[in-house]
């Protein structure tokens, strides 16, 4: 048997990843491909990644192997409190604007692809911390394509590195408690999470009218006609005066005509024209 990955063999891994994920992999990153799948062809049992991707090419595996070969390629890049000026944001205009809006009902937040649950997390802290009164006010949705991640993050448990990253030493020891070598973060943020299981690429379960949206970060892995339908869908489900965070590269230019950009200190997000 050639074990030899051959070019054939990445471009098939690419339109797998593209139809489940709508994920675009350009033909530059076969290296990523390489690095990030022969080892879970080693632990599945596959004498090489060349024959992982014969048995995918013919069915002969299950859907759950199916499943990892495509949480092993996505990105899972987060971190706590990333790219701060969003959540400054919040904390200086939005929520004390919605929450003054909304004294008889509840706010809903969405964190789509919220990878191993930072970003949820990192808002749920920032409402517990300066809206304490609101907490019970917030519902938070976090929802990623992943199934093993979302099961990491509902754990709520992050290794120092991860906790080094954005987290400021005072939200530290007043959120988290130490086990072992890692952090657990405490009940009371973590219960103000919601998980679920969602594709962005397919379609999405009942979602409630939102007031915020994060999708930061997402859009520039996705094809063109996949990010059009994903605003559009947002838009359709965003509260008039609702707000949405794209990554500090991604735009809704040219893509929906619908939203127009909002600068709030050092951030740009976007609101219904």
């Amino acid at each position: 048997m050639n074990n030899a990955t051959s070019i054939s063999d990445f471009d098939f891994i690419r339109e797998l990843v593209r139809r489940h994920a709508a994920i675009v992999l350009e033909a530059d990153k076969d290296y990523l491909i390489e690095t990030r799948l022969t080892p879970l062809a080693r632990r599945a049992g596959f004498a090489s990644l060349a024959a992982l991707i014969a048995s995918l090419r013919t069915g002969s595996v299950a859907n759950s192997l199916c499943e990892q070969v495509i949480e092993a390629i996505v990105t899972h890049e987060t971190s706590f409190f990333r790219d701060i000026y969003p959540f400054e944001a919040l904390k200086g205009l939005i929520l004390p604007e919605l929450l003054e809006r909304r004294q008889s009902s509840s706010l809903t937040i969405w964190c789509a692809a919220c990878s191993s649950g930072q970003e949820p997390f990192s808002v749920a802290m920032l409402v517990r911390e300066h809206f304490p009164a609101a907490r019970n006010r917030v519902r938070i949705i976090a929802t990623d394509l992943s199934g093993a991640i979302l099961a990491r993050a509902r754990t709520g448990i992050y290794s120092q590195i991860e906790v080094n990253r954005g987290l400021p030493a005072m939200l530290l020891t007043k959120y988290f408690q130490k086990q072992g070598l890692q952090w657990r973060i405490r009940p009371e943020i973590r219960q103000m999470v919601e998980f679920q299981q969602s594709n962005l690429a397919e379609p999405w379960p009942p979602i409630p009218p939102l007031d915020i949206v994060f999708i930061r970060n997402v859009l520039i892995y996705l094809d063109l006609e996949v990010r059009k339908t994903i605003l559009s869908k947002i838009r359709g489900i965003l509260k008039p005066d609702g707000y949405l965070f794209l990554g500090s590269s991604e735009t809704t230019l040219n893509l929906d005509a619908g939203y127009e950009p909002v600068s709030i200190g050092k951030s740009v997000c976007y609101k219904l024209r």
